[in-house]
């Protein structure tokens, strides 16, 4: 039991020992490892703020990339938009020229349509006419060919003529 016994000497000796250890230490060791818990700290947190910083930074960053994207999208909408609207313009200008150049094909052709009718028209009553007159020749001829009838139609027309 003599290791449980407590002897005073060997107090008085352990105390001065500790006490002159932990002067020492707060002498010489504790202010730089305090100092450089401080520095470590610091660098942990400012560590920390750039870390939130360039959370923030790149929230952003992706804020502005979408609002690109959209603005870029609007822009391209409208792009297409106008090329549709163009497109659009020179189709109906290709259909509006077409049926422009249609209707004067159309036009001409009811012109010349009507040209070649009236030429047509006349030929026919050229060729009725003289086909009328050789008719009437072969009748007058026939009719004519005998001199009773002769006096018959020349007294025939001679009463028509008066009546009128």
């Amino acid at each position: 039991m003599e290791l449980v016994k407590v002897d005073i000497g060997l107090l008085f000796w352990m105390t001065l020992t500790f006490s002159l250890l932990l002067f020492i230490l707060g002498k010489f060791a504790w202010k730089p490892i305090m100092k450089m818990l401080h520095e470590r700290e610091d660098s942990i947190e400012k560590a920390l703020n750039a870390a939130e910083d360039a959370k923030k930074e790149m929230l952003k960053l992706k804020a502005g990339n979408e609002q690109l994207l959209l603005e870029a999208k609007e822009e391209r909408d409208a792009l297409l938009r106008d090329a549709r609207k163009v497109r659009e313009s020179i189709i109906d200008e290709a259909r509006l020229k077409a049926n422009e150049e249609a209707n004067r094909i159309i036009e001409n052709a009811r012109e010349s349509i009507n040209y070649e009718k009236m030429a047509a028209i006349n030929d026919l009553k050229n060729q009725i006419a003289a086909i009328s007159i050789e008719i009437a020749e072969k009748l007058i001829i026939q009719e004519l060919s005998d001199k009773d009838k002769q006096h018959q139609l020349t007294e025939k027309l001679l009463k028509e003529v008066k009546i009128n």
